[in-house]
């Protein structure tokens, strides 16, 4: 840790040195989460477990100019109890371009913001506190329609005992009519898991993939509630096994259909999933059964400009299994990013 630390200080005076050179502004963002989330499922007794913890996130931007910039910093999670006190700190390292249309990251960047609205059939709620960067691209383009959003993640490079594993994903909303109701939206996550360089016997190449594509129905500031949607759609999974004369993908199916509503510092989510058992690396081990509903009350006691506290009741309801919940509290904040220091003219 004091090596990654060591690099990062490096890198924030290299970007001090490099907006003075240019002529530009540095500012600084610091924010982070604590969270106690308690689990008791009968349905998946392994994952029947509590956690509890503090993750923190420092970085310095260099501003180039409005559009093109540099990220440094570091991001530590601290599991409440756990020896050494940092579990883990990776290292923040970017370059982001954003225009009114435009975003495109390259580096090992949050996914907060960019990924989080991913249902948890796909991207699992718990990659927030252990896996909470992105390390490699991505793209969104977006325009008066809606948005589209390509991404790469990287998440273990290969070597004689290291396996071969990446993520891609694409995710999209569409609106036909920008201030109509009715809108399309979709989400794709694949995860290539190749062997390390030194060959297992009997182990081989596996694709797994997810998607899904949902309609829906905004009806936000319309009716007494400050928000609420309607979505329903369609769920596939393509599973594969790279074996000499394999089946090729197995396609388990299903369908999806979710609400949200939410009023003053009250918000409920529920959602119903009905068909085929699927195996996704990435996603929520509830969608392994062939028919499954949550419900989130959440509750915000106080919300702030920097600062929020949200309780959460989850309650999971599957065959056999109709009393399986979740206890979740997080005080989440962020300062926003201020600015350090100004290098130039002021013409």
């Amino acid at each position: 840790m004091i090596k990654k630390i060591y690099l990062i200080t490096v890198f924030a005076i290299m970007l001090v040195n490099a907006a003075r050179a240019q002529q530009n502004s540095v500012d600084i963002h610091f924010n982070g989460f604590s969270f106690v989330d308690n689990r008791e499922y009968r349905a998946f007794t392994e994952r029947s477990r509590s956690y509890l913890g503090a993750r923190t996130a420092l970085d310095l931007g260099l501003n180039l100019d409005s559009l093109n910039h540099f990220v440094v910093g570091i991001n530590g999670i601290h599991e409440f109890g756990a020896r050494p006190y940092f579990l883990k700190v990776d290292p923040v390292a970017y370059y982001k371009f954003e225009s009114s249309k435009w975003l495109f990251n390259a580096g090992m960047f949050p996914r907060a913001g960019l990924l989080d609205n991913y249902p948890r059939a796909l991207l699992n709620d718990t990659l927030r506190y252990f896996r909470p960067n992105v390390e490699g691209l991505l793209a969104r383009v977006q325009g008066e329609f809606g948005y589209e959003t390509f991404w790469l993640d990287w998440v273990s490079r290969q070597t004689a005992t290291d396996r071969e594993q990446f993520l891609f994903g694409a995710s999209g909303k569409y609106k036909p009519n920008p201030f109509g109701k009715f809108y399309i939206s979709h989400y794709f996550v694949m995860l290539h898991d190749a062997g390390p360089s030194v060959a297992i016997p009997g182990d081989h190449i596996r694709d797994n993939a997810a998607g899904q594509l949902r309609l829906g129905l905004d009806f936000s500031h319309k009716t007494m509630f400050d928000s609420l949607s309607v979505e329903a759609g369609g769920m596939i999974s393509l599973e594969r096994v790279r074996v000499s004369g394999g089946g090729g993908f197995h396609k388990p199916l299903g369908v999806v259909a979710s609400v949200y509503a939410s009023k003053g510092r009250f918000a409920f989510f529920d959602e119903f999933y009905k068909g085929q058992g699927h195996y996704v690396n990435y996603g929520d081990s509830f969608y392994e059964k062939k028919i499954y509903n949550r419900l989130d009350i959440i509750y915000s006691p106080f919300i702030f400009k920097h600062l929020k506290g949200q309780f959460v009741l989850s309650l999971h309801q599957s065959p056999g299994q109709l009393t399986d919940n979740q206890q979740v509290f997080r005080i989440v904040y962020d300062l926003g990013r201020k600015k350090l220091v100004r290098f130039g003219n002021d013409d």
